[in-house]
């Protein structure tokens, strides 16, 4: 079945960086596109960046400049790269794909930016 584990979270000042990693099983990573959410205490999940299979990149306005998203198929792998950390940015992590109808996700990372 598919499985998504995400590693990489932790406790980080402001101004701080992080990379998360999620790594993909039982899909044929190549074909699917990738994302990054994340959900803040007491809000919604939203989603930060999205990456194509082919590689194209699209970021929420808030991630613009700060996180960059990057996979590598080899691996089954995608990435967030996430600088200049703001406290803002504190929430749940989550990397996700789309097959057909149906949204896969996996268990989260939690990312906290504080002083």
């Amino acid at each position: 079945q598919v499985q998504l584990v995400e590693s990489g979270g932790g406790l980080v000042q402001p101004g701080g960086s992080l990379r998360l990693s999620c790594a993909a099983s039982g899909i044929i990573f190549s074909v699917y596109a990738m994302n990054w959410y994340r959900q803040a205490p007491g809000k919604q999940r939203e989603l930060v960046a999205s990456i194509t299979s082919s590689g194209s990149t699209n970021y929420a306005e808030s991630a613009k400049g700060h996180f960059t998203i990057s996979r590598d198929n080899a691996k089954k792998s995608v990435y967030l790269q996430m600088n200049n950390l703001k406290p803002e940015d504190t929430a749940v992590y989550y990397c996700n794909t789309q097959i057909l109808s149906r949204h896969y996700w996996g268990q989260g990372t939690q990312v906290t930016v504080s002083s």
